[in-house]
């Protein structure tokens, strides 16, 4: 077996910042660390990245000390196409939250601390694992390494203009300069890379809602508002919504890579045209377009050459600015723009798209009962299968789940990588499975985070079983999460309320038992689109000026994770709606319903714990799902996991359960008599 050697410098490991302490990487008694199999490759490619910085053919003349490789494609997307991971290229790290720096002796790869213990497993020794959002930044770790005069270097198209910009200013021009590399050097050492080629389709107005022409005339109208003569779109879903085209250019999100130059008088389309289907040219009335409604197709590259000749006709251009969960534009697209005509802010679209018209509405509740439907059909045979002794794993369960979206009607796969998570594996809120850590599933805690794709919408849902008996305390643990997700459920609320606000509302049953979890209480979600939207994030660290408004659809998530022991996640998908009331200061009253529709765990429940108004939200909810999953299910004649989902969202008693089955069993008729006689003969109802 090959064996690469590469010398680590004790003194290195030393200095101001060394990183999070990683077990595995103790030098041995010498000061060399060998590399074997997949590690010296990987450990080849960093060499090969240096080798490039030194290159001045490389570097447009001038040799580089340090390197940037961001978690980003030209889109400042977050969801890569698998030609545009370079982070995981470079470093072996699959995980979704990662960006390096390289310098000739020492290189770097930040992560969120969810994937800190996956990076850890998953890097090798030649690099330093720091925290993003910690000290030291990049700016930090780069200010301690480098001496006066030294060049970082990045390609800017792969950066956001406002990273760029406090970089630049944070490294102290002038003593450490951060120049633009137009060629990426990644790249270079990775060769070639089969480009996009899946040809985007039409996205039917009868699942859009309304057609792109009334889309555009929106926004350019907003564009009159803000005096500009035209904005860049750079985000691949403002693209895709926009034009009522998808596509399958990055896994789990129906994007297509393209930018889109849009002006009072022409709309270009900026992508690889040789895949332009016949029905996308005629959807977008591409054939002979000669007047501002109609587009016109140009090549992906065409995209730099055109700005900077149309610019020069501008007085006023939006450039998108950072919001929420969107980074705005890339500083390769501020840098081929005059200065004086830029207007940063956020795009009009955002705020466009995540209103959802009343097509879309249908469409997302419609998909939230499919989705239903399936997770019921897998958990109902989960049990009854691991009651009888089958083994099961979690990357086994997860292909079932995703098999079970797929079979639905109009699926277009899954909205990200379905985790589920085992025993201790569940304690990490970021964990998705894979072949190193796959476990059994046994009789303890399981969760499960899952979601789909459909033409109609997109689903989100987390749950959380117990494959044996709970203990008190996971009971009462799982308990405080669903208190805390009813809470939110249920507010009403008025329409100049911060969505940072109703963070409280969700954390509060975990705080008061000394407890956190570190995510978000809830984000934004679109229809056929990415699964986490601006302009929504519910977090009380994130102060957003941005307000809820009907038609939005957002996640409500709470959870619990007891290190090294067990987790827990609650996810429902929310849909805002107007009361009719008003506030006595004029504002709106709105409300939240729940579009999700999968059973909770009733073991996990401590009816005692939970309030009055809290067991009627309950039992409410499961009525819900009686009635509109239950009903899909005994269509398509899944009589087992009817049963089961009847089992799971039985009526849970306020006070006093003997009254309860008079006034229940009173007014039902005979035949109805008989079929909860037949229930409770096959289950034992919590």
């Amino acid at each position: 077996m090959a064996v690469f050697l590469a010398t680590i410098e004790l003194t290195v490991a030393q200095n101001e910042f060394p990183g999070v302490r990683r077990a595995k990487c103790s030098p041995p008694s010498g000061r060399v660390q060998l590399y074997e199999g997949h590690d010296n490759v990987l450990m080849k490619r960093l060499q090969a990245l240096r080798t490039e910085m030194r290159r001045r053919s490389s570097t447009q003349s001038m040799e580089l000390d340090a390197y940037l490789v961001p978690g980003y494609d030209e889109h400042q997307s977050p969801f890569l196409m698998e030609a545009d991971q370079r982070v995981q290229f470079l470093t072996g790290f699959t995980g979704s939250i990662g960006e390096a720096v390289v310098l000739q002796r020492t290189a770097a790869l930040w992560t969120d601390d969810h994937f800190l213990a996956q990076a850890d497993l998953e890097v090798n020794c030649a690099w330093k694992l720091f925290r993003k959002g910690e000290r030291p930044t990049i700016t930090d770790f780069l200010l301690s390494e480098l001496s006066p005069n030294m060049r970082v270097g990045g390609d800017p198209q792969l950066i956001p203009h406002h990273q760029w910009k406090n970089l630049d200013s944070d490294l102290k021009p002038g003593v450490i300069r951060l120049v633009p590399i137009n060629r990426n050097l990644v790249d270079l050492v990775w060769g070639y890379r089969r480009p996009a080629s899946n040809a985007p389709k039409v996205h039917a107005v009868r699942f859009a809602g309304e057609t792109w022409a009334t889309k555009v005339a929106k926004l350019r109208a907003d564009l009159t508002a803000h005096r500009c003569d035209g904005m860049i779109v750079t985000s691949l879903t403002e693209v895709a919504y926009l034009l009522n085209v998808r596509g399958s250019d990055i896994p789990y999100v129906p994007v297509f890579k393209a930018y889109l130059l849009v002006t009072h008088e022409h709309l270009f389309l900026y992508t690889n045209t040789s895949r332009i289907t016949h029905s996308v040219s005629t959807h977008l009335k591409t054939h002979a377009c000669h007047n501002a409604n109609c587009v016109k197709l140009r090549e992906y590259e065409d995209v730099w050459r055109d700005l900077r000749t149309l610019s020069q006709h501008w007085q006023r251009f939006l450039v998108p600015g950072p919001i929420v969960f969107d980074t705005g534009a890339s500083e390769a697209i501020h840098a081929v723009l005059p200065s004086n005509i830029i207007l940063e802010r956020p795009s009009p679209i955002i705020f466009q798209r995540a209103q959802k018209n009343d097509v879309e509405k249908r469409g997302m509740r419609q998909a939230h009962i499919k989705d239903g439907v399936a997770m019921c059909e897998v958990l109902s045979r989960l049990e009854e299968r691991f009651l009888a002794g089958d083994v099961i794993t979690e990357l086994s369960l997860a292909r079932e789940i995703d098999h079970a979206r797929k079979k639905q009607n109009n699926s277009e796969g899954i909205a990200f990588p379905t985790t589920v998570a085992a025993g201790k594996n569940s304690a990490l809120p970021n964990y998705t499975p894979t072949n190193r850590t796959n476990a059994e599933l046994t009789e303890s805690m399981l969760l499960i985070d899952s979601g789909g794709q459909y033409e109609d919408g997109t689903t989100e849902v987390s749950r959380t079983l117990h494959l044996g008996e709970p203990t008190k305390e996971q009971i009462q643990a799982y308990t405080n999460v669903l208190i805390g997700m009813i809470r939110l459920s249920m507010l009403t609320f008025p329409d100049n309320l911060k969505p940072a606000e109703l963070d409280a509302l969700a954390r509060g049953p975990v705080w008061g038992s000394m407890n956190d979890y570190p995510h978000g209480t809830g984000h934004g979600i679109g229809s056929y689109s990415s699964v986490r939207e601006s302009p929504i994030s519910i977090s009380y660290t994130a102060k957003q000026r941005y307000t809820f408004k009907e038609g939005y659809f957002f996640s409500n998530e709470p959870g619990y994770y007891k290190p090294n022991a067990y987790g827990i996640r609650l996810e429902n998908v929310l849909e805002v709606v107007d009361t009719g009331k008003t506030h006595p200061t004029g504002y709106k009253f709105l409300a939240f319903q729940d579009v999700t529709l999968v059973p909770f765990e009733r073991k996990l429940i401590d009816r005692t714990m939970l309030s009055v108004p809290e067991i009627k939200w309950l039992n409410g909810y499961n009525a819900r799902i009686r009635e509109l999953v239950g009903s899909e299910l005994k269509r398509m004649h899944k009589m087992d996991a009817f049963y089961w989902m009847m089992n799971k969202t039985s009526h849970v008693c306020e006070s006093n359960c003997a009254s309860f089955a008079i006034s229940t069993f009173g007014h039902l008729s005979l035949a109805n008599i008989f079929t909860v006689v037949l229930l409770l003969a096959r289950f034992t109802f919590n």
